[in-house]
């Protein structure tokens, strides 16, 4: 198939480009020719995403959009296989050139500020139906800022988004639940699709160097840390909604609990960390049992050392993730996870196996301190979860997505064939 990837950017900034990175080269050794349409290629300090060499890039910022959307189509791509753009006028101009398939990494016409969670009076997932009435709880959950020029401006965005989504021939989402908020928005339920995310790189398509792939037979990487002290790990983008402000008011309730040392570890970095860091302070201030480290993006072997330091993944996220993929990446390498039951995150987060779900209603410091106690307390238990998270994430297979996926684009695409026929 000649598939021509879109996506806002070329570089490895959120999920959605940690996926690319891993399916484009693997759909290149299968066969498929690729290209790629973006609207820029920053940011300068990430990793580019692993392209096929030789494949074209059409990129908006390089020339301008109507320069790169007339590439694309001189291009002549079967099917186009899209994760989001923030121009809906160039997305409409994509959407011409020929069918589509989307896959729906976060909450495109699902929400106005597109976090699906109130701020207001607490930090806890929405469940409404994107409408109007969203409107009258923009300013009293805190969904968003306060100029309203802004809310109506995002509202608007966001039902144009929505109709759009009508447009294109499938859509895929990473979870059920994620199927399911689509259908509830109106979508027929015979176009959406949910696959499991690529964890497990068994493909002999996959780029992943040998030295970093994980085999079901491998042994579990050591145990992190020291003999007397727990260490905890968040590794992600750092903003209100992703929980870390909670997770730093339970580790005085774990350490206690526990009765040893607690070593925090934030991987990641974003708006919220300065916050963060000063309530870090304050924390070890009033504990001296408890040590917390920032360490900024981590990338490749420094990334996987740093799970491999530590004993739990925690993921106090009160957005809630539409798959949550990097508490299985955790769990390949033996690392059990602690989340807040919100989201996908309990469609691989099983309670008891690879790790514990803590109540949502609403997210607490208590209750993840409490899923982090039954992790840890018992020593037999927690080698069992670490078991449970390696088998687990062995589950997610690259070669099992690759071809759940090739089926939706070659369906796609033989529609296509057949309008262009009949046309």
């Amino acid at each position: 198939m000649r598939i021509a990837i879109v996506n806002w950017s070329t570089q490895k900034v959120g999920g959605a480009e940690t996926y690319l990175d891993v399916t484009v080269p693997a759909l290149h050794r299968r066969g498929h020719d690729l290209a790629m349409f973006c609207e820029t290629d920053a940011p300068a300090n990430r990793a580019r995403i692993a392209l096929p060499p030789g494949a074209p890039v059409f990129c908006a910022a390089a020339n301008d959009s109507k320069s790169a959307l007339a590439q694309l189509a001189e291009w002549k791509p079967e099917v186009l296989y899209a994760h989001g753009v923030a121009s809906v006028a160039a997305e409409c101009q994509i959407l011409e050139i020929a069918p589509a398939v989307l896959f729906a990494h976060g909450y495109l016409g699902t929400c106005i500020s597109g976090e699906k969670a109130f701020k207001f009076p607490d930090r806890r997932p929405c469940s409404r139906r994107f409408g109007w009435r969203c409107l009258m709880h923009y300013y009293p959950r805190r969904c968003g800022g306060l100029n309203p020029a802004t809310m109506w401006k995002l509202y608007r965005l966001e039902a144009r988004r929505l109709s759009l989504l009508r447009h294109y021939q499938a859509i895929i989402t990473a979870s059920q639940y994620m199927r399911q908020e689509l259908i509830r928005h109106g979508l027929h339920p015979g176009m959406i699709h949910a696959i499991e995310s690529p964890i497990a790189l068994d493909d002999a398509s996959a780029h992943c160097p040998p030295d970093r792939e994980v085999s079901p037979s491998a042994p579990l990487p050591a145990s992190g840390a020291t003999a007397n002290a727990w260490r905890l790990l968040f590794a992600g983008r750092m903003t209100d909604l992703k929980g870390g402000s909670i997770m730093l008011a339970a580790l005085p309730r774990i350490a206690a609990a526990l009765g040893c040392p607690l070593k925090a570890l934030f991987v990641g970095d974003g708006p919220a960390r300065a916050a963060w860091e000063n309530e870090a302070r304050r924390v070890r201030s009033r504990n001296r049992a408890l040590d917390v480290e920032f360490a900024g993006w981590l990338h490749g072997d420094a990334l996987d050392g740093a799970i491999d330091s530590c004993h739990l993944l925690l993921m106090p996220s009160v957005w809630p993730e539409p798959f949550g993929r990097s508490g299985p990446e955790a769990g390949l390498r033996g690392v059990p996870a602690v989340a807040f039951a919100v989201g996908g995150i309990p469609e691989w987060l099983l309670d008891g196996v690879n790790g514990h779900l803590a109540s949502a209603d609403p997210p607490t410091a208590a209750s993840l301190a409490d899923a982090v106690v039954k992790a840890l307390a018992d020593s037999d238990h927690y080698q069992r979860l670490r078991s449970g998270a390696r088998a687990r994430a062995m589950s997610f297979t690259l070669s099992s997505h690759l071809a759940k996926l090739t089926e939706i684009l070659a369906a796609v695409t033989l529609v296509g064939a057949r309008a262009r026929g009949a046309a």
